[in-house]
């Protein structure tokens, strides 16, 4: 994710583009990138919570641990070491509804300019231009937004819907992206995330969870699709079946 640039972040509705989003970002700022997420649509008390998940591997709801006052206090303790961590690496925008484009425009170049954020999330477009038919509202914001990134020298992630495909087996490719064609035109990178929805007494053991599709990369050399498997404790997507999530917390402590 490169300075200078914008990717679109599309997939249907709950094929798990915020999730995959906050896990990228949550390795970004372990990289020492400092992140802004401003989600139109998720309260900043429910991503720091996904979030948190996917740094502890702790499931504060899990009753299990309510009764085990050892999990307990190591899952408390955790927490905390993830408050402390996300000090001068994560921002949250807080700010739910609709939003005009023009606004978040200032508030990504407040946070280059102010804040030194390297990496922005607009989560996501349709909550920032009104009307799915405004092309030209589309079109303005993401121009503005490909200035911001490259006059600021940040990345900009954009998350947006695609349109309703004949059957959720398939998976999407760029031209399914809704609205203004300029959309995918004028970013640099675009990425889908899939879901895979086929019931599980169907499914081979390899068949993966879920799939994360390059289907642009401007700058670059690589395009294509990158199977993923979800590890339901952590809440992280990883690149195996059986493979063990990233363990953020005891990269802070070693780091420490």
């Amino acid at each position: 994710f490169r300075a200078g640039e914008v990717t679109v972040w599309g997939g249907p509705s709950g094929s798990g583009k915020s999730l995959v989003l906050g896990q990228v970002s949550m390795s970004l700022a372990s990289q020492d990138d400092k992140v802004c997420i401003a989600s139109f649509e998720m309260k900043p008390a429910k991503t720091m919570g996904r979030m948190g998940r996917q740094w502890t591997h702790f499931n504060p709801d899990d009753p299990q641990i309510a009764c085990d006052p050892v999990e307990r206090r190591e899952m408390l303790d955790l927490y905390a070491q993830f408050r402390d961590w996300t000090n001068n690496r994560l921002w949250l925008y807080d700010q739910q509804g609709t939003v005009h484009w023009r606004q978040v425009c200032a508030v990504a170049r407040y946070c280059a300019k102010v804040l030194g954020i390297t990496q922005f999330v607009v989560d996501n477009l349709m909550k920032c231009v009104a009307g799915e038919d405004d092309y030209n509202g589309q079109k303005k914001f993401v121009d503005e937004l490909t200035a911001i990134a490259r006059d600021y020298q940040i990345h900009i992630h954009l998350v947006h819907h695609i349109r309703k495909l004949e059957n959720e087996a398939k998976k999407p490719d760029k031209s399914d992206v809704k609205g203004a064609g300029e959309i995918t035109d004028m970013v640099d990178n675009v990425l889908l995330v899939w879901r895979n929805k086929a019931e599980p007494v169907t499914r081979k053991p390899t068949d993966p969870d879920a799939a994360l599709i390059c289907c642009k990369q401007r700058h670059g050399e690589w395009e294509g699709g990158v199977n993923l498997w979800f590890d339901r404790n952590s809440q992280q997507f990883v690149e195996q079946p059986g493979l063990d999530p990233t363990n953020y917390g005891q990269r802070y402590k070693d780091a420490a």
